[in-house]
């Protein structure tokens, strides 16, 4: 197995993986635009040409990114797959000197395994704002938040902060919709 990042030429696997899953209403979907976008995020591990999974790391401004698109192939569940790619997002991350890791997911004893803490979806303005809006469960969001500080003394507020200094204008909490 190895891990890389992705290839345009990696899209038709990467699609496969992820709109399986949200056939199942687990992830949602994506369409060939969208991860032609935004291929640089994505880490996708492989054996051969065969994708057994992937995860893309989405920046938030310097001091933050999302975890996105986590999907690793069925045969490949259990056996350390989704762990790999965790990892390799949170070295990617540390290599950005990133403050905080975060995620919203179905599953968060797979991320608290990992050392992320659950957190309110209220404490993550910019994800509501930007991307939520276009989800068909905006209304009624049941994933859960969760965070990974990456850096000793790094909190989720200093790096909210930093994301609306630089910003123009304001940005509406999660809350605001709920």
């Amino acid at each position: 197995m190895t891990l890389r990042k992705a290839r345009m030429s990696d899209i038709g696997g990467i699609l496969s993986l992820i709109n399986d899953y949200a056939r199942q209403g687990i992830m949602l979907p994506r369409n060939e635009f969208e991860l032609s976008e935004g291929i640089r995020d994505f880490t996708i591990l492989c054996d051969g040409e065969r994708i057994l999974g992937c995860a893309a790391l989405h920046f938030y401004g310097p001091t933050m990114a999302e975890v996105r698109s986590l999907a690793v192939h069925p045969d490949t569940k259990g056996q350390g797959a989704g762990r790999l790619l965790m990892e390799a997002l949170e070295r990617e991350g540390r290599e950005y000197d990133l403050d905080a890791l975060f995620a919203f997911t179905y599953v968060p004893g797979f991320f608290t395994k990992l050392g992320y803490r659950e957190v309110d979806r209220a404490e993550l303005p910019l994800k509501a704002w930007k991307d939520c809006l276009r989800c068909p469960k905006f209304q009624a969001c049941d994933e859960i938040a969760v965070l990974l500080l990456l850096k000793e003394g790094a909190s989720l507020a200093a790096a909210g902060r930093a994301l609306a200094d630089d910003s123009l204008v304001q940005i509406p909490t999660f809350r605001a919709f709920n």
